[in-house]
């Protein structure tokens, strides 16, 4: 019997089978809580958050995200030899009109920025893509006094540009808007490039915006009748960068890979075509912090999408 929602929230997440036998560590005999000083590594940073979904009139449920990674991730076999630390959780109330979502997105930032200073690589998991300007936002805190512009390139997986004009306040279709505002706020040159959108779902005005901003636009059909262009243009993109903020919404995956997503992909992106690109992100070196957005537990079906989506933090977290 499912236990109640309540007691499935409170649950202990870092729990699981621990072997008799040498060399069998899991996630939850390594992962480590941070500490002043402690070697660089992957700093885990949840951010529970439905506001951005709500504003955007999607179904809401992806708060409980980031918990459900981590229960998903715990039984998982540890293969790596970078420390992996858990910074918990950014809260947010379901505030559509109010200033929640803003504060929630400051305080992650700021967290996220305290990560990258101590060194450490941010790895966050959503709640929805509103996750990805709060990234930004930490990202260009660290960045800001460099001593010359830098060079972002901002990698997503997604099924949606989330391009729309933040006309009543961030959403979470908002945030690469926000991004390219903030970017020509501070002189900076904006670098996008938005993987697997889908033709149905978003308007010509985005796709006309997504051009005026010159995004890299790759559709998810690009990935079964051009993947090779697909990888080269990644390539190219990585190469005129110094720095990469890699942010993957789950509704880019198949519905039937994520069924657990705000807004599931009639087509989408499998997995298979997502992997090999997101390791040769990682093995460029520039990719300076992560995130995951828009896992749903309420919509899951047999916990296929929280497997999903902790495959995929798996991965990032340099397990593979």
């Amino acid at each position: 019997m499912n236990k109640p929602e309540s007691a499935q929230e409170d649950a202990p997440v870092w729990t699981g089978r621990v072997d008799d036998e040498p060399a069998t560590p899991r996630w939850h005999q390594q992962v480590q809580a941070p500490t002043t000083g402690a070697a660089p590594g992957v700093f885990l940073l949840g951010f529970a958050c439905d506001a951005g979904v709500l504003r955007n009139h999607g179904r809401i449920g992806a708060r409980k995200g980031p918990a459900a990674v981590r229960r998903a991730l715990a039984g998982m076999a540890w293969h790596g030899d970078t420390p992996v630390y858990d910074g918990g959780d950014v809260t947010c109330g379901d505030d559509a009109h109010g200033g929640a979502l803003e504060a929630a997105q400051r305080q992650f930032a700021a967290r996220v920025t305290a990560a990258l200073e101590a060194g450490h690589r941010p790895l966050g998991m959503g709640g929805g893509h509103e996750i990805a300007f709060a990234s930004w936002q930490g990202i260009a805190a660290h960045l800001a006094h460099a001593s010359r512009p830098p060079r972002i390139g901002i990698v997503n997986f997604d099924a949606h540009f989330d391009l729309r004009a933040p006309v009543h306040g961030g959403t979470s279709g908002t945030s690469f808007a926000q991004i390219a505002a903030d970017c020509a706020q501070r002189g900076w040159r904006y670098r996008y490039a938005c993987l697997g959108v889908s033709r149905a779902s978003n308007t010509q005005a985005l796709f006309h915006r997504a051009r005026e901003l010159d995004v890299l636009v790759h559709e998810d059909l690009d990935f079964e009748r051009a993947p090779d262009t697909v990888r080269r243009n990644l390539a190219a993109f990585v190469a005129d960068n110094d720095f990469i903020y890699l942010t993957i919404d789950i509704d880019a995956l198949p519905a039937a890979e994520a069924p657990g997503v705000s807004a599931p992909a009639a087509l989408g992106v499998p997995l298979r075509h997502i992997q090999p690109l997101v390791a040769s992100l990682l093995a460029s070196g520039k990719v300076i912090a992560c995130d995951l957005a828009e896992f749903n537990p309420d919509h899951d079906i047999d916990n296929h999408t929280a497997r999903v989506v902790a495959r995929l933090v798996h991965q990032m977290a340099g397990q593979s």
